[in-house]
């Protein structure tokens, strides 16, 4: 006899599950999610950095996970853990004041060595060097958006600014964005090919930050 078709379970029924005491229930959590992080992380901190700062994100979220609201998206909730562990970090290794530093300061001044990441196309790789070279609550904004296509709600959230606010900074942050490309790219072809396609060019990079979760 046949058996039945696996049905997967939402987040939000895995949530009540793991609250409950079934451990299997978090742990299909964060196999689900663990890329999401990953993701999160790539273009921001070196490769060898990315298991430590994922696991305190998942960590924080375990001990979090009674105070999560079920009405909330499990996703938005991790990335919301994981921009403070993110946040926490800057703070310990280079000395970023605040949250508030984060509209002004750049990743590539805080840290100059060129990113590790291995992308296939000129346009991939100055799309990444772009949003390194603008500020960090910009990078994320846009990283948020184009990685993971959240909402400017879902953004607000994660940032715990309100959706206008979102809004708004994602505009300027897109120009901010181009004339970081414009100062970085080799001809105005490359320019050209870039911004004419950075949705195809966004996506793209996020297939390939889209690294096998750890086992």
């Amino acid at each position: 006899m046949p058996s039945e078709p696996r049905v997967e379970l939402r987040d939000a029924e895995l949530l009540v599950s793991w609250r409950e005491g079934e451990a299997a229930a978090g742990e299909e959590l964060v196999r689900r999610h663990y890329r999401v992080v990953e993701r999160f992380l790539a273009n921001k901190v070196g490769l060898e950095r990315i298991p430590d700062l994922a696991q305190e994100t998942f960590v924080r979220c375990v001990e979090a996970r009674d105070r999560i609201d079920e009405a909330a998206r499990f996703q938005t909730y991790l990335l919301t853990i994981a921009y403070r562990v993110f946040c926490a970090h800057l703070r310990r290794e280079y000395r970023v004041a605040s949250t508030a530093e984060l509209d002004s300061v750049t990743l590539e001044a805080v840290d100059p060595s060129p990113s590790t990441l291995m992308v296939r196309k000129q346009e991939q790789r100055l799309l990444l060097e772009g949003l390194r070279a603008i500020s960090v609550n910009h990078q994320v904004v846009l990283e948020l958006h184009y990685w993971e296509e959240l909402t400017t709600e879902e953004i607000g959230q994660i940032l715990d600014i309100p959706p206008p606010t979102a809004r708004s900074r994602l505009r300027r942050a897109r120009s901010a964005l181009e004339a970081a490309m414009a100062a970085k790219a080799r001809s105005p072809a490359l320019l050209d090919s870039t911004l004419t396609r950075i949705e195809d060019w966004a996506a793209a990079c996020r297939r390939e930050l889209s690294v096998e979760p750890a086992r």
